[in-house]
């Protein structure tokens, strides 16, 4: 059974990890599965937005797999990073594409660096969140995105603890969209988004996501001189004709992504 599930139909990607015996850690084979389901998804035009999920064990992703990671260490004398092709997950986020997490469960570690990597999130309501590698001697470098998602004293408390949270804490700070009831419920949720993103016009939405990203990157001012940039084939396409062009006719726009 492979540790990563993808499914394509009507412009969206569901990707699944697959490995609820493990409580969905990332084993060298589930992250390197993620990062050519992410390059499939980035080269795929049919492709408008993605969900990230997992297979229902109460927890979305229990982050690095542990018991893997000991026995390379033993076995072969390195760390696990170095058999996995993209560690810090950095295709993931370099995705041009929007990517829905649909957490089923408790996410800590890489499980909670996989959702930052998101652009959207939906939670599991009595879950609970955190970044524990301070408590098992690892690292976190990936966390600083987090900082504009999250207040900074939390942040720190966050990292610097590695407790876990309540999703609903969380939630408080806006760093979930939504939080429902059950598994089914998350992913339904999650859907519902992505059939809503899928719908809009492509280039504008790839420019969309591109300047709030870039604006978190860069700060406010390159943020808007890069926001301006990545629209210009937005405005210059035949979608930018279509839109007005189906709202005056009332009638749903024909988007080509030209």
């Amino acid at each position: 059974m492979s540790p990563i599930d993808v499914k394509i139909e009507d412009g969206i990607a569901t990707v699944c990890i697959n490995r609820p015996e493990r409580k969905n850690a990332l084993s060298v084979a589930a992250t390197n599965g993620l990062t050519d389901a992410w390059e499939k998804i980035e080269a795929d035009d049919s492709v408008r937005v993605a969900i990230l999920t997992s297979a229902d064990c109460g927890v979305f992703s229990a982050g690095l797999d542990l018991k893997e990671a000991t026995q390379i260490a033993r076995d072969e004398g390195v760390d696990i990073l170095t058999k996995m092709r993209d560690p810090f997950h950095e295709t993931m986020r370099a995705c041009k594409k929007p990517i829905i997490a649909a957490m089923t469960g408790s996410l800590m570690a890489g499980g909670m660096m996989l959702t930052l990597n998101c652009d959207l999130r939906v939670g599991l309501k009595g879950t609970k969140v955190g970044i524990t590698e301070v408590k098992i001697g690892r690292g976190s470098p990936w966390a600083s995105p987090a900082l504009s998602m999250l207040p900074q004293p939390i942040l720190m408390e966050i990292v610097l603890t590695g407790d876990l949270m309540p999703i609903e804490r969380l939630h408080e700070y806006g760093f979930t969209n939504y939080i429902e009831d059950t598994p089914d419920a998350v992913r339904a949720r999650a859907f519902d988004l992505a059939k809503r993103i899928a719908s809009a016009a492509p280039l504008s939405v790839v420019a969309a996501k591109g300047s709030v990203r870039a604006t978190m990157d860069l700060g406010c001012a390159g943020g808007l001189k890069e926001g301006k940039r990545l629209h210009e084939v937005v405005y210059a396409s035949n979608d930018a004709i279509e839109g007005p062009k189906a709202f005056a006719e009332k009638r749903a726009p024909v988007w080509t992504g030209t």
